[in-house]
C-alpha cells in the first residue's frame, strides 16, 4: 500500500466542513455553499491552564494526539474575513499542524528532544519545547482494511462539503495497495451499503471511485445508524494483524438514531478496544459540531482533520496519510518532571488533554494515539528560579509499541538543560503559540502583538521559504491583521 497520510487528514477536515452547517437543513433548506457567518458552531469549552508551582506540582501530565482540525478551521475563517472564537483555538493543534525538523527515532516508535529559548511575550520567562517524532512505518507492510462512512445529509450539500468529500475519497483511494479493502457505507435519513469490501485492484479501484462520484447529498442524519452499519462491516472484513479503520466524513451532525455523546462514545470505545479504530475527517462551515467529530475521534484511538479546501485534503489523505491511517504508538502520554532550577511552568495548549498521575502510570489507560512519520510538540512557558542551573526538567513519554505483531510497552525518555539548544523550529512555534494568543485574547500573552509576530516571521523568511505551509501561515497573519484593524 501507498503512503495513505495526507488522504485521511484531508478528509478529516472535509467532515468538520460540513458539520458547521448541520442547522441550516433538518433534511429540507439547504445552506448557501460558502462561509456561513451566523452559523451554529459548537466546541467544547477550553479552560487555558494557570501556572503550576514546581513547589507544589513538579510533574505535568497530559495525553498525546496529534490532531490538526482546529488550525484548519481558524484558517477557514479568517480567510473568510471572520475572527475565530476562543474555544476554536486550540494552541497545540495550531503547532502540531506543521511539520519540523527533530531528529527520528533510532529504536522504538518515539524519539523525543529538549529545547530552550527565550520567551516572545515575556521577557521573564524561558520557552521549553519538548519536540517528538514517530517512526516512519511503511503502510505496504500491512494490509488494510477500510470501511469509508460518509454523510450524505442536507446538510453535507455544496463544492466545499460532499463535492470535497467525494475529492478527498478519491484521491486516497489512488493510494491505496492490491491487498487492500474498501467498503462504503452512506447515512442520512436511512443507511446504506454501497461497497462492500471491494478490492483496491486497478479494476476495483475503478468501480470504488465510481461509486464516489454518485454520491449526493440529502434528508435528514442517521449518523448513529450508520456507525453502527460501519463497524458491522469493518468486523466482516477484519484482518487479523491488518490495519482495520472506519474512516468518517461528516459535518458531526448525528440528529437521528444513537446521538446521545456517552452512549456513541460507550460504542466507539468498545470497538477500537477490539482492534478497529476510527479516523474523523469534518468539512463545512455552518452548524459545526467539532465537539462531536473531536470526541469520536478521541474515543475511537483516532485522529481528527478538518478539510477546508482540497488543497487541505491532498495535505491529510496523500501527503500524511501514514499519520492518518496507521497508528504506531497507541495510548500515548508525557509526564514532564521540573527540577527546583523552575519556580513555576505552564504548559500550552493541550488544555482538554490533561491526565492525572494514576493514568499516567496505568499501561491499560485510554490515552492518545500517534501516527507514522510525525512531528508532535509541546510547549511550556516557565519561570527560572534564583538558583537555577543545570538540568530544568526529565521527560518520560510512555506508549504501546504496535508497529511490530505484538503489541508491547514502551518508554522515550530525555533531560531539558540551561544548555538545551534552541532552533529554528522552536523561533517558528513561538510565533504559532503566540498567534494562537492573540486569538484567544489570553490572559497570559503578555505583551504578544501581531507586530511581533510579523517582524519575528520575517527573520525566519529563509527557514520558511521551503515549506508552502509555513509560508501559507505568514499570509494568513497578515490576513487577520486586515480584519484587526
Amino acid at each position: 500500500m501507498k503512503k495513505v497520510l495526507l488522504g485521511l487528514t484531508a478528509l478529516t477536515a472535509a467532515c468538520i466542513c460540513l458539520s458547521a452547517c448541520g442547522s441550516y437543513y433538518d433534511g429540507g433548506m439547504l445552506p448557501p455553499d460558502g462561509f456561513a457567518p451566523d452559523g451554529n458552531f459548537k466546541y467544547d469549552e477550553v479552560i487555558e491552564q494557570d501556572y503550576s508551582l514546581v513547589a507544589d506540582n513538579a510533574t505535568s501530565y497530559f495525553s498525546l494526539d496529534r490532531n490538526t482540525a482546529s488550525y484548519s478551521q481558524v484558517r477557514s475563517l479568517i480567510e473568510n474575513g471572520s475572527a475565530p472564537e476562543s474555544d476554536s483555538v486550540r494552541i497545540e493543534e495550531m503547532i502540531n499542524y506543521f511539520g519540523y525538523d527533530y531528529p527520528a527515532p533510532d529504536d522504538g516508535a518515539v524519539k523525543v528532544t529538549g529545547y530552550l529559548s527565550d520567551c516572545p511575550w515575556n521577557a521573564d520567562n524561558k520557552l521549553m519545547l519538548v519536540g517528538m517524532k514517530t517512526v516512519e512505518y511503511k503502510l505496504e507492510a500491512e494490509n488494510a482494511n477500510y470501511v469509508f462512512l460518509i454523510d450524505v445529509s442536507g446538510s453535507m450539500s455544496g463544492d466545499n462539503r460532499i463535492g470535497l468529500a467525494k475529492q478527498g475519497l478519491s484521491l486516497l483511494t489512488d493510494e491505496l495497495g492490491d491487498g487492500d479493502l474498501v467498503s462504503i457505507v452512506t447515512y442520512a435519513s436511512g443507511v446504506k451499503t454501497l461497497l462492500d469490501g471491494g478490492e483496491c485492484s486497478k479494476s476495483g479501484k475503478s468501480i470504488i471511485k465510481n461509486a464516489i462520484s454518485k454520491l449526493n447529498a440529502y434528508g435528514s442524519t442517521n449518523g448513529g445508524d450508520g456507525l453502527k452499519r460501519a463497524y458491522s462491516v469493518a468486523q466482516k472484513h477484519f484482518i487479523t494483524g491488518g490495519n482495520n479503520r472506519v474512516i468518517i466524513i461528516s459535518d458531526g451532525d448525528f440528529n437521528v438514531g444513537m446521538s446521545k455523546t456517552d452512549e456513541m462514545k460507550e460504542f466507539i470505545q468498545e470497538k477500537a478496544q477490539s482492534g478497529i479504530y476510527l479516523s474523523v475527517l469534518g468539512v463545512g462551515m455552518g452548524n459545526m459540531r467539532d465537539d462531536m467529530l473531536n470526541t469520536l475521534a478521541t474515543c475511537g484511538n483516532g485522529n481528527y482533520a478538518y478539510l477546508d479546501n482540497l488543497t487541505e485534503a491532498r495535505k491529510v489523505l496523500v501527503d500524511e496519510l501514514g499519520g492518518t491511517l496507521k497508528t504506531v504508538a497507541k495510548d500515548a502520554k508525557a509526564g514532564v518532571t521540573f527540577t527546583d532550577s523552575v519556580e513555576k511552568y505552564r504548559l500550552i495548549g493541550y488544555d482538554t488533554k490533561l491526565i492525572s498521575e494514576d493514568d499516567f502510570n496505568n499501561d491499560d489507560a485510554d490515552t492518545g494515539e500517534l501516527g507514522s512519520n510525525l512531528c508532535v510538540s509541546a510547549l511550556y512557558e516557565i519561570a527560572l528560579s534564583d538558583k537555577a542551573e543545570g538540568k530544568l526538567a526529565d521527560i518520560e513519554i510512555k506508549y504501546k509499541d504496535v508497529t511490530g505483531a505484538t503489541e508491547k510497552n514502551a518508554s522515550a525518555t530525555a533531560q531539558i538543560s540551561l544548555s538545551s539548544p534552541s532552533a529554528s523550529d522552536l523561533d517558528f512555534i513561538s510565533c504559532v503559540a503566540e498567534f494562537g494568543l492573540i486569538l484567544r485574547n489570553s490572559k497570559f500573552k503578555g505583551t504578544a502583538s501581531l507586530k511581533a509576530v510579523t517582524n519575528r516571521l520575517g527573520d525566519l523568511s529563509a527557514y520558511i521559504a521551503g515549506d508552502e505551509y509555513k509560508r501559507e501561515f505568514v499570509t494568513l497573519v497578515g490576513k487577520y491583521s486586515e480584519i484587526r484593524f
